[in-house]
């Protein structure tokens, strides 16, 4: 395996974010606000003089969200059902632009004609936050997949909302015990996959973990839930993360030569290691562990291809260039 040389973050790195990315100041909160107004009832001045809100109110959680995607992005219209995740936007944006680095690495350091490339969403959700990014940052093709029809429908709401049909495609995967199965069409090329998979084993799991932040928030049990909300199949499945990236993992195989990079968050160090073997035993060409870290919280996604150096090189000839 080659050794991992996409640049990272330590855990006592000074700037948590990647540096490409423009929340890594924090918030202009009153360029948020002129941007979209709406904000404006939700700020409050900090003891140190500073514009903020609450980030224990759902609704002002949201249209900060909004506000971000509008000021940032140009995206005047994004919006999200009640009971869905609202995704942080700087967060999201890391692992899209620590995936393009590592698309450049394998570009011979060279900045790749992103406008060329496409990506595939697993489990894009009613957000559709990272296609929404990917096209907006990078400007490639994207395809979403989801389970669920309801999310499906309000992310094409979004798309049609931003005009972006030709740069999204969203597509139903029919089975939750598939992944890319019955996904890709033949002929049809990837040059990277990303997914944030279920992260509880059961709705009991994640009810507890909904719990424990609003104890950490000081929040009463009985408190607003959009902060903490999600569709079952946002939130668990059976086996939970670990089960789900080896089932990806699994399931990457029959389409080893389709993707240069497949790609999934994951939540739990302690599944480092276990996914890494899972890989080596995949029979996988590389993989690379790229730690992210946000503010207190550390993150991290696995990376595999199945491609030799000789096919990376025949990829990069024929769909960078």
């Amino acid at each position: 395996m080659k050794k991992n040389s996409v640049p990272q973050r330590s855990k006592a790195a000074a700037a948590p974010l990647h540096p490409a990315n423009p929340h890594q100041q924090g918030y202009d909160m009153a360029a948020l606000a002129n941007t979209l107004p709406a904000l404006s009832p939700f700020l409050l001045t900090t003891p140190g003089g500073k514009l903020s809100i609450n980030f224990a109110d759902p609704k002002a959680v949201k249209t900060l969200n909004q506000a971000l995607l509008a000021h940032h992005y140009g995206l005047q219209h994004w919006d999200l059902p009640e009971g869905y995740l609202c995704p942080p936007v700087p967060g999201r944006l890391d692992y899209l632009l620590y995936l393009a680095d590592l698309l450049q690495q394998n570009n011979q350091g060279k900045k790749p004609k992103f406008s060329k490339m496409k990506l595939l969403d697993v489990g894009c959700g009613a957000n559709l936050i990272y296609p929404l990014l990917a096209v907006k940052t990078l400007g490639c093709q994207v395809l979403g997949s989801d389970i669920n029809g309801a999310a499906l429908s309000h992310a094409q709401s979004l798309i049609e909302a931003h005009q972006l049909g030709h740069k999204i495609e969203l597509r139903q995967q029919a089975s939750d015990q598939h992944i890319f199965d019955h996904l890709l069409k033949p002929g049809e090329y990837l040059d990277a996959t990303l997914c944030n998979p279920p992260f509880h084993q059961s709705a009991a799991e994640a009810s507890a973990g909904s719990d424990r932040k609003r104890q950490n928030l000081g929040l009463a049990k009985d408190a607003a839930t959009l902060n903490f909300a999600g569709q079952a199949h946002e939130l668990w499945c059976e086996g939970g993360e670990l089960a789900f990236i080896k089932r990806m993992i699994k399931q990457s195989k029959a389409v080893a030569g389709q993707v240069f990079w497949f790609s999934c968050l994951v939540s739990k160090q302690q599944h480092v290691a276990l996914l890494q073997a899972e890989l080596q035993q995949a029979g996988v060409a590389e993989q690379q562990l790229v730690e992210m870290a946000q503010g207190n919280k550390q993150s991290r996604f696995i990376a595999w291809t199945f491609l030799t150096e000789a096919q990376q090189q025949l990829w990069r000839q024929h769909r960078w260039r």
